[in-house]
């Protein structure tokens, strides 16, 4: 894992409902909330952290069961997730932020703005999951029987610093399909944690089986018309494939959308500076969203939504006998 340069981005912690939770914290500003991926942890952002804390606050939480945040036996479902980042921004007199998600992040920054749209300006998806089933066979494959038993055989001492020299070396061969081996061995080294594995496997089933990824925005993406969103993908992402981004544009409405061209699954670590400007000019050119109750019913309706009366509810009961 990268480590900060900058004291101001060295790891804290604060502790919520009995666990101590890791973050990074820098800057001051509009709040911007970088969610890092599965088997990550704030480290990930420390490539663009220096750069945009010169004009935000910038929060960088290590998710529960990941990094240096503690690793109980918990909830670790998107729900529990959004929740958590909810009691972190209260902790530190945070109100509302900008949430900034990658890959697994991304899916928990989407429902963050869907439980908690009152705190949420805009949303910035980098590679997320929830807009297509597609996902790595390496990712699909933690959900199989028998892969917590594969994994503690992989990372078992002899083996660790060979393989991640591997992992690394491949990483800088420019063979195809190996961009992203680097960040590979970085979650490597989480899993041969036994604690962390079990919390990364119980993420895993809960938005993937070995089909790929179970969980959809699709259904609820029209909510998303009234929130500035951008993504950010890798042309050369192996993980989740950046014509997922076409997808969500058409579903989600008004969207920009930027293709990094040299980057893979990370482009925030791939191409920082031109992140750094992307970010930022989305956030300057997007008004705040402000959550309006009426506004968020009407957009339900719009779509289908229908509150029926007694009446109407008994008669589609099914009936005993």
């Amino acid at each position: 894992m990268e480590r900060a340069t900058d004291p101001a981005l060295e790891t804290r912690w604060v502790t919520v409902h009995g666990h101590r939770r890791a973050y990074r914290l820098a800057g001051d500003g509009p709040v911007l909330l970088l969610l890092h991926g599965l088997g990550c942890d704030s480290s990930t952002w420390l490539p663009v952290m220096g750069r945009l804390a010169e004009r935000y606050t910038v929060l960088a939480p290590d998710f529960l069961g990941h990094g240096a945040s503690d690793k109980p036996r918990a909830d670790y479902s998107l729900g529990g997730y959004a929740n958590g980042m909810r009691d972190l921004l209260a902790c530190l007199d945070l109100d509302r932020a900008t949430v900034v998600g990658h890959s697994l992040g991304g899916g928990v920054a989407m429902q963050f703005a869907y439980q908690f749209p009152k705190q949420t300006e805009r949303l910035c998806l980098v590679a997320p999951g929830g807009l297509g089933p597609e996902v790595s066979p390496l990712i699909r494959a933690l959900t199989l029987p028998g892969a917590g038993v594969g994994l503690g055989l992989l990372s078992v001492p002899p083996v660790r610093a060979p393989l991640r020299r591997l992992l690394r070396g491949l990483s800088r061969t420019g063979i195809p399909h190996t961009r992203d081996l680097d960040e590979v061995a970085d979650v490597y080294a989480q899993l041969c944690d036994p604690a962390a594995r079990a919390a990364i496997r119980a993420v895993t089933s809960h938005v993937i089986d070995w089909r790929g990824q179970r969980v959809t925005m699709h259904d609820r993406a029209y909510l998303a018309e009234s929130v500035p969103l951008c993504l950010v993908w890798g042309a050369c992402d192996d993980v989740i494939p950046a014509r997922h981004a076409t997808l969500a544009r058409r579903e989600a409405g008004p969207t920009r959308v930027e293709i990094f061209p040299r980057s893979g699954h990370f482009p925030h670590k791939d191409e920082p500076e031109l992140f750094v400007e992307v970010l930022s000019s989305f956030v300057d050119q997007q008004p705040a969203v402000r959550y309006r109750k009426k506004m968020w019913r009407s957009a339900l309706q719009a779509h289908g939504a229908v509150v029926e009366d007694e009446d109407e509810a008994e008669d589609a009961a099914p009936q005993a006998g």
